[in-house]
């Protein structure tokens, strides 16, 4: 259960966030309250994922010299050792594969899903988890991606800012947080939250006509 904001000024709503949000590379050293970063962590775990299977792993990088270490795997970028916090989003290819009990037990308890419901998955899901085969990997990423969404987005209605990076170098991240040798996980992004400490400047988008279609592609949206 999220806990009931404490803030001085109301939490920006949906839209609002994500149109106000944008990359920041530089931040401020203030840090973040260890109740605003649980908001956060929970907020992010609402996050779906194919068969509720939560197959991110969320490593909260906040100890200095593993800032640094997570930098230096990232091409020095900065803002790694500015912000007070990295939430790096790795993704189990094996998740779908493990001990799925306590998710089974968490959805009966809640009444999301019953016992023939729970049943069913407990077979569809090993199966479908097979039939992926090499894109195990590939879903695992794009459930990560989903969860690093919410992340930004609940941080940006809070009042914090953030970074989405994928410049960084998989090995050497997966040494700094412990899983060198685990060929099962793999990096989807990093994401640094903190302060801004620089203007949110807008660079703009494009004609809706030029990158979204109806039907198919050739065919513009005109909005």
């Amino acid at each position: 259960m999220v806990q009931e904001l404490d803030l001085k000024t109301k939490p920006l709503d949906v839209p609002s966030a994500i149109y106000q949000r944008r990359s920041i590379k530089t931040f401020k050293p203030d840090p973040i309250s260890p109740e605003l970063l649980k908001q956060l962590v929970e907020l992010t775990v609402a996050a779906p994922s194919s068969f509720n299977i939560q197959d991110w792993r969320i490593i909260l990088v906040q100890d200095e010299a593993q800032r640094a270490a997570l930098a230096a795997a990232s091409w020095n970028q900065k803002q790694i050792i500015e912000a007070p916090v990295t939430f790096v989003f790795a993704a189990d290819a094996t998740a779908g594969e493990q001990d799925l009990t306590p998710i089974f037990h968490k959805a009966l308890e809640t009444g999301a899903w019953n016992e023939k419901t729970v049943e069913y998955f407990k077979n569809s899901i090993p199966q479908f988890q097979t039939t992926l085969g090499d894109k195990r990997r590939e879903y695992a990423i794009k459930d990560a991606i989903i969860a690093a969404t919410h992340l930004v987005l609940a941080a940006e209605s809070l009042g914090l800012s953030t970074c989405f990076m994928n410049g960084w170098i998989e090995e050497q991240v997966k040494e700094v947080i412990g899983v060198a040798d685990n060929s099962d996980i793999a990096i989807a992004v990093l994401v640094p939250v903190g302060y801004a400490a620089e203007p949110r400047r807008d660079p703009g988008r494009l004609p809706l006509s030029y990158n979204v279609f109806v039907d198919r592609m050739g065919n513009p949206y005109n909005g």
